[in-house]
């Protein structure tokens, strides 16, 4: 059936919106749903025809136009077909009625209003008499989950075994409220969501066929807008149809459903990943003047969040059709110089200041009061960076130290605003590893004071974990060397490369704290990577076997032999040997001395 005929009743009857003008009338009209009108038309063809349908997706998918469709093609009768087919491009006997939803023998029902037991049983009660003039009489169920216990209970019988003539078509939005019993008699079709770029292309079809001019950004902010919703991205399109009197643009998308310009909304997410408090919320503050809700522009920041995030694992993600050219280019941009931790923290934030700004008597403050957080954000380690900077023993702080030791910015610490610090990285902090939530920019020549500390520092060969453990001590840095000592196995050492292996129990930024310390005390880069293989002893194994050693050749003396004879209950403790000096000589333990003690001190 063409849309010809269509265009002519409405001309007589008045204006039809565009959900219903151009709603599908056969299977090849319908958009998104291959997979299940693939298994219906092998189903169709090979004569396998289920006795029960239920179909279930979100609103606006197409469930109800997919029941009059499959309807009538159980129905489907011509001059030279007179069989159930779903080559539907000539209009059959029935199927204008059918389509239209005044057949005799198809039966619709809202299962909303019709939710009691008796109004099943009157169905039912009629389920038994013949159709009247198609081949089979058809009941479709729509919300059938609104059906009451009762009814559920009454209609399993009929369902289970109908008679031959009968079909029943279901549909639902809420799948999980169906009882089990009433789906294990139905052929179930989940159908999905519809992609954003096969809407765009919907509805681009629809504004040619109305004359209508539309620009793509228009088209692509509907067909977002419509979450998936063929029916929402129409009703939506047929109401800037309107609004705008003649070419629908971006603007005019914009202004009628309160979007933000996602152009601007880019160079608002810029600023907070680079920490601007000021020119984030002069971005915000421009948005809102345009007409953007406070909500609507945290809600598009977690959508280019999201964006962002999708873009460093999926690449093939910026070919979707829906997004415009800035987030395409832009947005890999900034996958490729945030990284994940960063972006699942504004994440967080976001929606959990979204919450707060719905609930809020203040939108445009609360708002604001999120960006600044977000922005502030920038500039502290995440949370797992930070509980591990606690896990060491307070060896570095969680927190970037300025030369004076307070945890404020550099550029506020030096009187500058935040905006004025220029040169900011998203790279591990040489301290503890933290990063931060700047971008990488394009590196010039090094800091001063990084070529001043390269030039002052010692030219160190390191062969073992040893030479850096005596590194560390030379620096007094004891709690790292105590970490080093503890936890670190070493597998292949030489110029410029440690690899090693960890215990079990070590912390996670062990490695990077490595890296940096070794650049820091060496004045050259390393590059410090884990090893799939176990790796030596660590240090701290080497001297409990040396201790355990020097004790057992301190049992095997006759003179200590004879004392611990004489004393029962003492034990060795420790074993000191002097030097040339006279000076005791003993185990290198940095975390604690030890003293020869004797446990039986009655004796």
């Amino acid at each position: 059936m063409n849309d010809t005929a269509t265009d002519t009743k409405a001309s007589k009857t008045g204006y039809r919106v565009l959900a219903r003008k151009y709603r599908p009338s056969d299977f090849t009209a319908l958009v998104g749903q291959e997979p299940m009108v693939r298994t219906l038309t092998n189903a169709f063809e090979s004569g396998r025809i289920a006795q029960a349908w239920m179909l279930t997706g979100v609103r606006g998918v197409g469930k109800t136009t997919t029941a009059r469709i499959l309807a009538r093609a159980l129905n489907y009768k011509t001059d030279k077909i007179d069989q159930p087919s779903v080559e539907l491009s000539v209009a059959g006997e029935h199927c204008q009625a059918i389509l239209e939803g005044r057949h005799v023998d198809v039966i619709e029902m809202d299962a909303a209003s019709h939710t009691g037991v008796d109004n099943m049983r009157d169905i039912l009660e009629r389920v038994h008499y013949a159709p009247v003039s198609a081949r089979y009489k058809v009941y479709i169920i729509d919300e059938v989950h609104m059906l009451s216990g009762g009814a559920f209970n009454a209609m399993l019988k009929t369902l289970e075994e109908p008679p031959p003539h009968v079909k029943f078509i279901f549909a639902t939005t809420e799948i999980r409220k169906v009882p089990i019993t009433i789906l294990s008699r139905c052929q179930r079709f989940d159908l999905r969501r519809i992609d954003a770029s096969l809407i765009k292309q919907d509805l681009a079809r629809i504004g040619g066929l109305e004359g209508v001019e539309t620009e793509e950004d228009a088209l692509a902010m509907i067909a977002r807008a419509a979450e998936g919703s063929m029916r929402d991205a129409q009703s939506i399109f047929d109401q800037a149809i309107a609004h705008s009197s003649g070419k629908v643009t971006a603007q005019t998308v914009r202004d009628m459903l309160g979007l933000a310009d996602r152009a601007q909304i880019i160079d608002l997410f810029e600023h907070i990943m680079k920490g601007d408090t000021a020119a984030a919320l002069a971005q915000f503050r421009t948005l809102y003047d345009a007409g953007a809700e406070p909500t609507a522009v945290l809600t598009s920041l977690a959508e280019f969040c999201h964006l962002v995030t999708r873009l460093r694992f999926v690449s093939s993600a910026a070919e979707d059709a829906s997004l415009s050219e800035d987030e395409r280019t832009r947005g890999a941009e900034f996958a490729a110089r945030l990284s994940v931790r960063v972006l699942s923290r504004a994440w967080q934030m976001l929606l959990k200041g979204i919450t707060e700004v719905q609930g809020s008597t203040q939108p445009v403050s609360a708002a604001e009061m999120v960006l600044i957080r977000l922005a502030h954000a920038a500039d502290l380690p995440t949370l797992d960076e930070a509980l591990a900077g606690i896990g060491r023993g307070g060896g570095q702080s969680a927190i970037p130290q300025t030369p004076n030791g307070s945890g404020s910015r550099p550029a506020e610490t030096a009187g500058a605003p935040a905006s004025a610090v220029g040169a900011s990285r998203l790279s591990p902090q040489p301290a503890g590893g933290a990063q931060t939530m700047r971008l990488v920019e394009p590196q010039g020549a090094p800091e001063p004071a990084v070529e001043a500390r390269a030039e002052a520092a010692p030219h160190v060969d390191i062969n073992s974990i040893a030479d850096i453990a005596a590194l560390a001590d030379t620096n007094r840095d004891m709690q790292f060397k105590i970490l080093l000592k503890r936890y670190v196995r070493p597998v292949r050492i030489q110029t410029g490369k440690v690899e090693v292996s960890l215990t079990e129990d070590a912390p996670k930024l062990l490695l990077n704290d490595l890296s940096a310390r070794l650049k820091e005390w060496t004045g050259r880069n390393w590059i410090v990577s884990l090893s799939r293989e176990e790796g030596g002893p660590t240090l701290f194994e080497l001297e409990e076997q040396h201790r355990e050693s020097v004790l057992s050749d301190a049992r095997s003396d006759p003179a200590v032999a004879a004392i611990l004879s004489k004393f029962p209950g003492a034990k060795i403790i420790d074993v000191r040997i002097p030097d040339a000096d006279g000076d005791d000589v003993g185990d290198d333990h940095d975390d604690a001395g030890i003293e020869a003690l004797d446990e039986d001190e009655d004796n």
